[in-house]
């Protein structure tokens, strides 16, 4: 498939496949036009990246997370190392870090909503 059909077909615009392109992150054969063909594997692929891009990892850590997933087929991966396996696991604990903290905001939001708007607090349990 050609690019503007990947685009529409994931939702993503032409500009950002080209970027995961240049990062090395989705490839594309080139016909004697020069114009990029996609296999269908390429639909997965760039949800898998907008979903990593999403939890907000940068696209040199989605170059190496990349080849580890399992793709629609379900088959294993063999390419993840322990370095990999500890990259992410920080990751993941940046991502639970910014839970907390977004919860937390949340909760003083709730308070700054409930004060400008009159209502009383709950009393504590």
């Amino acid at each position: 498939m050609r690019i503007g059909e990947l685009a529409r077909r994931t939702g993503v615009s032409e500009r950002s496949l080209r970027y995961y392109e240049q990062q090395g992150l989705l490839d594309a054969r080139r016909t004697e036009g020069g114009h990029r063909e996609y296999p269908e594997a390429a639909v997965d692929r760039v949800v898998h990246i907008q979903e990593l891009f999403a939890a907000g990892l940068p696209s040199r850590t989605i170059y190496k997370i990349l080849p580890c997933m399992r793709d629609s087929d379900g088959g294993p991966s063999e390419t993840a190392t322990p370095m990999l396996v500890e990259e992410l696991s920080a990751e993941r604990a940046r991502i639970d870090r910014m839970i907390t903290d977004l919860l937390r905001s949340r909760e003083v939001l709730d308070e700054v909503i409930l004060d400008a708007s009159g209502r009383p607090r709950s009393e504590p349990a």
